[in-house]
């Protein structure tokens, strides 16, 4: 049996790929980011490195 450590962001537009200890956990999904968990509702991306996410 294989565990899963890591994943997609599941912000649609994000290029993230969060360990999932270190994730934002909200509504039974991981996130890479406060913003992107909060459905970038500042407007603002998540600032990792070649993502340009902030829908």
């Amino acid at each position: 049996m294989t565990t899963v450590t890591q994943m997609k962001c599941a912000c649609e537009s994000c290029l993230c790929v969060v360990n999932l200890s270190d994730a934002v956990h909200k509504d039974e999904k991981y996130y890479c980011c406060e913003a992107c968990a909060n459905g970038h509702q500042s407007g603002d991306g998540c600032g990792h490195s070649g993502c340009g996410c902030h829908s």
